[in-house]
């Protein structure tokens, strides 16, 4: 089952456009901005299913050392 979510992302102080750079270079970011209000960058990501998803997010996402922290949506309708 195809899954798309909202990821929002929490980033190191002024370090908001590296790690831009680096979620378009990630498979399933089918985009990315840069935000103002309590997280720094917003994603939409898509997977072919909830543990695709997962590891797109921890081993990817959350991976990139600038990344504070994130918040995942799934997206329901």
């Amino acid at each position: 089952m195809a899954v798309e979510a909202y990821v929002f992302i929490e980033c190191e102080h002024a370090k908001s456009k590296e790690v831009l750079e680096k979620l378009t270079r990630i498979g399933g970011v089918k985009e990315a901005r840069i935000v103002t209000g309590p997280y720094d960058i917003i994603a939409l990501v898509a997977a072919s299913n909830f543990k695709v998803l997962g590891d797109v997010v921890i081993s990817k996402i959350q991976s990139i050392p600038q990344v504070k922290r994130t918040l995942t949506n799934v997206i329901i309708e």
